[in-house]
């Protein structure tokens, strides 16, 4: 079987793009995850344990993780709504709404990672999904 360049560089490119697709999907599931903790379950010993907060921290802080939930919920959501389109044949506005919220989540990440050292693992965590996922629509689409 012979494989010509065209064709190989076609599926390559396919398959890249399908690869960032799932990865912005699961960098939105992410982040309605995160949304959950910080609106809903902020002061709960498991959300407290995985942002490193006490008791008193997470009651003083409650209204303003609330509010950052939501935040991290629309992210999800633009990134997601960018994927669905993208896959319906709407690249054009889905690519748009998909880089805008990956490229969000990415800056957020990489603010945390910056000023908050103790924060390091978990801002990491939160970009890598965005972060892998625009590279390899990049490569897609750059072929």
């Amino acid at each position: 079987m012979v494989i010509d360049s065209e064709s190989f560089s076609s599926k390559w490119e396919h398959t890249m793009i399908i690869a960032g697709l799932v990865l912005g999907l699961l960098a939105a599931a992410l982040h309605a995850y995160i949304f959950v903790l910080e609106s809903f379950a902020w002061t709960t010993p498991r959300a407290r344990a995985i942002f490193g907060t006490t008791e008193e921290e997470a009651r003083a802080t409650r209204q303003l993780a609330f509010n950052q939930g939501f935040y991290n919920l629309f992210l999800g959501l633009i990134a997601a709504a960018g994927a669905v389109m993208t896959l319906a044949g709407a690249t054009a506005a889905g690519a748009a709404l998909l880089v805008a919220g990956l490229g969000a989540m990415l800056l957020a990440a990489s603010v945390l990672f910056a000023t908050a050292p103790a924060q390091r693992a978990a801002a990491a965590k939160q970009g890598a999904l965005p972060l892998l996922a625009l590279i390899l629509l990049l490569l897609g689409v750059i072929g």
